[in-house]
Formats: C-alpha cells, sequence, structure tokens
C-alpha cells in the first residue's frame, strides 16, 4: 500500500543498492567495500556486530514517546536472548510491558499463510505460476491472476480495507465482532476498481491475503487453523501462538492494544477484544515476541520449506521507485544501513504494531511490538529497534564545530514504517 509522506525512507548508500538490485545475496556475503590496497581474496568476513540494546531500548522509548502505551523487544543471536521492556501492556490495571505476553501480529500472520501455501506447492498440490481461478472457479473475474500474484502483492485486487477503516474508529466498531465469509470479503473488493494489471506493479492489498486461506482450504479440506497448527504451530513448539477466529479473546497473559483516534487529542480506543475476521488470513494470527523469534529464525534456517522453495520466497523485487525496500512471497526484506539484510514482516492490527525479522542464515532474529496503531509516528519509531539489533553500535561522529550537536546516547536510524492498514496519522 502507498506510504504515507511523512515516512522516512532506508538509508541506503548508492553502491550497496547497486549490489543488491540483482537479487538476495547469500548469507556469506560481506557488504563492506574494501579499503584502498586491500586484497579482497584474503580479507576476513566484518564480524557481526553486538547488538545495540541501549539503543533498542531508545527506540522503544520513542514509540512510547510518540502514543504507545508501552514497547516491547526480544532479540536472539550467537550470544543468547536479550529483551527490552518499557511502558505498559494495561492502560488501566498498570500492569508492565511482559516479554511473556501475547498480542495481536496483524499482517505478520501473511507469513505464515506463505507458509503453508507453498508447502502445499511442494507437495503438488497448487502450483505457483497457475491460475487462481484453476482451483477456485470463478472466483475471480480474471484468468491471469496467479498464485504468485497473490503471494508478491500484484493481483491488481483492491484492497477493501481502505474503504472499511476510512473512518478509522467507527470503521473498526462497525467490525469488531463481525464474523465475514472469505467471500464475502472478496466480494467488497470485486466491487472496487483494480489497482493494477496483473503482474505489472506490486500494490499491497489484504484480499491477496484472503484468497490465500481460500486456497489454503481448498486444497486440505480443511479450515486454516488446523493447517497453521499442523504444518507451524506444533512442528516449532509455539505454544503462545495461536489463530482462534472468530473468538474475540487473547487467552493468558497478554498485552492490552490500544487505537489511535483520528481526531487529535481524542482518547485512545482498547481495541483488544475483537475477532479480526476482517483479515482472517491476512491478518489474525496471535503471538508472542520468542514464538516470532523461533518462527522466523526456522523459517530462514531452512526447517519449513525446502531450499530451493525458500529462495524462492526470499528472492526479492523492489517496491518502490527508489530500491530500498523489497518483497518476495509474503516476505519483506530490508537492507539495513550497514548493509546487513533481514527477512520477515510488518503487523498492524487495531492496537498494535510488529517487526518480526531475522537474517538469513537465521542465526539472530528481533521481534518488536507497540500497544498502538494509527499513529505512524510510533510505527517508524518502533522499526528503529531493527537497526539497533542488527547493526549495533554506532560510532560516535566527532562534532565538527562548536555548534554541532552530539548525538543523542543510544540514537538509532529508524526504518520507514510500512503499514497494513490505512493510516490517518
Amino acid at each position: 500500500m502507498p506510504l504515507p509522506s511523512h515516512r522516512r525512507r532506508l538509508a541506503v548508500s548508492a553502491t550497496l543498492i547497486a549490489a543488491l538490485v540483482g537479487g538476495v545475496a547469500p548469507a556469506t556475503t560481506a557488504f563492506a567495500v574494501p579499503s584502498a590496497g586491500a586484497v579482497t581474496a584474503t580479507t576476513a568476513p566484518a564480524p557481526v556486530p553486538a547488538p545495540d540494546m541501549e539503543g533498542v531500548t531508545a527506540a522503544l522509548n520513542a514509540a512510547m514517546a510518540n502514543g504507545a502505551p508501552g514497547a516491547m523487544a526480544r532479540f536472539t543471536g550467537p550470544d543468547g536472548v536479550r529483551s527490552r521492556t518499557v511502558g505498559v501492556r494495561d492502560r488501566v490495571s498498570g500492569a508492565a510491558m511482559d516479554v511473556q505476553a501475547r498480542f495481536r501480529i496483524g499482517s505478520v500472520s501473511k507469513t505464515f499463510s506463505t507458509v503453508v501455501l507453498l508447502q502445499l506447492v511442494q507437495e503438488g498440490k497448487l502450483t505457483l505460476d497457475a491460475p487462481v481461478n484453476e482451483y477456485l472457479p470463478g472466483l475471480l473475474p480474471d484468468d491471469r491472476v496467479t498464485v504468485r500474484h497473490l503471494l508478491t502483492h500484484r493481483s491488481g485486487l483492491a484492497d477493501y480495507t481502505d474503504d472499511m477503516f476510512n473512518n478509522t474508529v467507527p470503521g473498526f466498531e462497525a467490525v469488531r465482532n463481525r464474523v465475514f465469509s472469505y467471500q464475502e470479503l472478496v466480494d467488497l473488493s470485486l466491487a472496487l476498481p483494480r489497482t493494477t494489471e496483473p503482474g505489472v506493479a506490486y500494490k499491497y492489498s489484504n484480499t491477496n491475503f484472503v484468497v490465500v486461506g481460500m486456497l489454503i482450504e481448498k486444497a486440505t479440506g480443511r479450515p486454516v487453523a488446523d493447517a497453521y497448527e499442523r504444518r507451524i504451530f506444533k512442528p516449532l513448539k509455539l505454544t503462545k501462538t495461536s489463530y482462534v477466529h472468530p473468538d474475540t479473546r487473547i487467552k493468558g497473559l497478554h498485552v492490552r492494544g490500544y487505537l489511535h483516534p483520528d481526531e487529535a487529542g481524542a482518547p485512545l480506543v482498547d481495541s483488544t477484544e475483537q475477532t479480526v475476521s476482517w483479515a482472517q488470513s491476512a491478518g489474525a494470527v496471535i503471538s508472542s515476541p520468542g514464538d516470532l523469534n523461533t518462527f522466523t529464525s526456522a523459517l530462514m534456517r531452512g526447517r519449513l520449506l525446502s531450499p530451493a522453495m525458500l529462495e524462492t520466497m526470499t528472492t526479492v523485487t523492489p517496491t518502490d521507485t527508489t530500491n530500498t525496500r523489497f518483497y518476495g512471497l509474503g516476505l519483506r526484506r530490508y537492507d539495513l544501513s550497514c548493509g546487513t539484510q533481514i527477512f520477515g514482516h510488518t503487523g498492524t492490527v487495531q492496537g498494535f504494531y510488529t517487526y518480526a525479522f531475522s537474517t538469513r542464515d537465521g542465526r539472530r532474529s528481533l521481534s518488536a511490538v507497540a500497544n498502538t496503531s494509527n499513529h505512524g509516528s510510533a510505527n517508524t519509531a518502533l522499526g528503529g529497534t531493527l537497526e539497533a539489533a542488527f547493526c549495533g553500535k554506532k560510532p560516535a561522529a566527532a562534532p565538527s564545530s562548536r555548534a554541532a550537536a552530539s548525538p543523542t546516547a543510544g540514537e538509532v536510524t529508524q526504518l520507514p514504517a510500512e503499514r497494513d492498514l490505512p493510516e490517518r496519522h
């Protein structure tokens, strides 16, 4: 979906962009440009930087300063697990944010749905470049739309959530307890003009992953919840991850989500309980920081897909004209300022912003959440956890004059936020 003008773009050098446009580099690729006189054949790879947990905390505090009641992040790497929490998970009780708590992960669900679908492709039950209508006859008005187009957001199917949440709080309250069928959601999309010809351009749309859910259920003959459980949750022992549609509750220890109204200064709306039926396989999974770390690391390590299928999933194309962000099959790639590439997904659902990313070798992963939404500055601030965690501390810049300001302790480069729902701020 188009990004708001206030969101900053990923800082990537022209040299790095040129090196990466051709595709995904192997996990062992060194991205640093060798110094003059260096012998590249014998130059050792740059050491993996230690995570800057002060920077992670600074990013979490920045999310709070921009309207989130609380935020947390959990990093896993060769040296173990490190986590940070700030603020509260419940504004009424005052309970502190807890890294063991569960929350709604929004569009990070799309990566779970993609893994299931690609497993079905591996089993010969679907073909990526076959028309969707081959499996769901008559569903779409265009036989050119393929399964791959759905996973890469290149189908041209309009995102029905643009209209559904044009007025944020009234739109949410209208669907909070409603239960939709997949067909009803597709019909909402088909009533709108298509955004592009199939395969021509990237255009983010929740409709694509509603259809993915339909394909999963058609191929398995079972509800999508069963596929998640049997193919991902149980094999990876994700005990805090669930898909409970249309139940409105988040069971056990959990974070409460708070939605910003469109009107400046209006009180936050507790949006924790809802069916998320308006999203389903596009965004209704519930998880925890630890489970998200396990999932993204396992995916990148090849525990869920064959090497060839994982390569297909991580083969990306730019999603904007500056070649600073990329999308594969149900998977984003960010290229950080230090040259590290990370794979995962962002999530926005009423009351929650989520980031869940891992390096391509699966050795390092980060999950972060802030319990608010419809406030893009909080989302952008939360993205700063990625730079801090994967790139480590930035060298202190020497001031060029007395007027030059010293960098703030723990200051990190913030990633541009990417939205999954319409944002008013």
